[in-house]
């Protein structure tokens, strides 16, 4: 693994890459509060071993990249995106595959808009298409009231994940615990939960970061215009949209409701899969990955 911190702008990014340099690159776009360390060590050696010089960075204000008072420095995604595009070249990477989850899969929709000359191939997962209004849909479902379209509302179980993170937590064991409570409600009914792989796991979060307190900086952050959807009918990057089958953010069928709005893009369902990388779903959501850039090409 090589670290790299890249200038983006007034910030600086914290940036890793792990497998052959002469390999196909992939990059990683994390969840929003999110690092680099969403994306678990298991899972990104699995990505290089199916062929790719994995990249994978923490977000502005997480881990360790530069962290500034939001209200002093506001951005909205075109800086996220700009971001991306700023990894990219401190690589030295003309073009890549791309995926991306949850704000990542915002991200993902943006840069194919955006910059489709940098993406070899993109892959979204845990999010919904740009016409979705997130915001809207979990004050509906907060509620009580019925979604307004054929799109169904977080369910209950990220609305008891939302109220669980309002709760007062002090030190670092009740905090790092209701960090795993949070991914026990976001894992999904359909996977086995292990406490003990996601303690592991934020731990290296938490050491990699430096404190136990997560960052709730990107929840500010206004979602794009739902009318920039319309465009995506002329992206022609090769993209893979990946249904969760069990995500309790973004149900069945929105993987499908992206894939209707992109010419030629496909699906994939992970049965059990919620919102959440355990390491049970490893195996077939790299393979699902590694085949659609396989097919992409370079």
């Amino acid at each position: 693994m090589t670290v790299r911190l890249v200038e983006a702008g007034e910030v600086t990014l914290w940036s890793e890459a792990t497998g052959d340099p002469a390999a196909p690159p992939l990059l990683l776009i994390s969840g929003g509060n999110l690092t680099a360390k969403a994306w678990p060590q298991e899972f990104v050696d699995r990505l290089a071993a199916g062929g790719h010089r994995v990249i994978r960075y923490d977000h502005r204000d997480t881990g360790r990249s530069t962290r500034r008072d939001f209200f002093q420095h506001p951005y909205g995604f075109d800086e996220l995106v700009a971001d991306a595009l700023a990894i990219l070249d401190g690589w030295q990477v003309p073009a890549a595959h791309v995926v991306g989850m949850s704000l990542g899969h915002t991200i993902g929709q943006l840069l194919a808009l955006d910059a489709p000359e940098r993406l070899l191939s993109l892959t979204v997962m845990l999010g919904g298409a740009l016409d979705v209004d997130f915001d809207a849909d979990i004050e509906r479902a907060v509620k009580g009231e019925p979604p307004t379209g054929a799109l169904p509302l977080p369910t209950a179980r990220f609305l008891e994940m939302l109220e669980l993170m309002r709760e007062p937590a002090e030190g670092a064991e009740a905090l790092l615990e209701r960090r795993v409570a949070k991914w026990r409600l976001l894992n999904g009914e359909g996977v086995p939960f292990d406490a003990d792989e996601f303690r592991r796991r934020e731990l290296l979060a938490v050491a990699h970061a430096g404190t136990f307190e997560e960052p709730v900086v990107h929840h500010l952050i206004p979602q794009p215009p739902v009318a920039r959807a319309a465009a995506l009918g002329r992206v022609r990057t090769p993209v893979l949209a990946i249904q969760a089958m069990c995500d309790p953010a973004a149900p069945p069928p929105h993987a499908r409701h992206l894939a209707g709005l992109i010419p030629g893009a496909r699906v994939a369902e992970i049965p059990g899969m919620g919102h959440a990388l355990p390491l049970a779903v490893h195996e077939p959501l790299a393979a699902a990955i590694c085949a659609h850039a396989r097919a992409a090409g370079t």
